[in-house]
């Protein structure tokens, strides 16, 4: 099972749990196209380095980190969904804070009108 899920990660818990209490429950039609979503193809800029990381948001059995798609339930995942282009994170790391921007969205499903990925 992947890491996130192994007992005594509280935090990365803690951290789901506050972003599903601010969660806005929207209807497929109505999001807009600067959202990442499901699906979503998305450019993560590291703002230490500049680096781009591109990444496809997936569900848990089509990860896979050689293709660069991420599991919604990474905390990786979990923290991206939702935000829109421009947002900035911080996202914990053993070593410290990755500090990211989402910088554009590639593909999102809904703006195609794909409403059932």
């Amino acid at each position: 099972m992947e890491e996130e899920f192994q007992p005594g990660n509280k935090d990365y818990l803690d951290d789901l749990t506050y972003e599903l209490e601010r969660a806005v429950v929207t209807q497929p039609e109505e999001i807009p196209a600067d959202v990442i979503t499901m699906h979503s193809q998305v450019v993560l800029k590291d703002l230490d380095n500049d680096e781009e990381l591109i990444y496809t948001l997936v569900y848990p059995d089509e990860a896979n980190i050689a293709e660069d798609k991420i599991s919604v339930l990474a905390p990786i995942g979990t923290a991206i969904l939702g935000y829109r282009v421009g947002d900035t994170l911080d996202w914990k790391i053993p070593n410290g804070i990755l500090r990211l921007k989402v910088d554009k969205i590639l593909f999102q499903p809904e703006s195609s009108g794909n409403f059932e990925l």
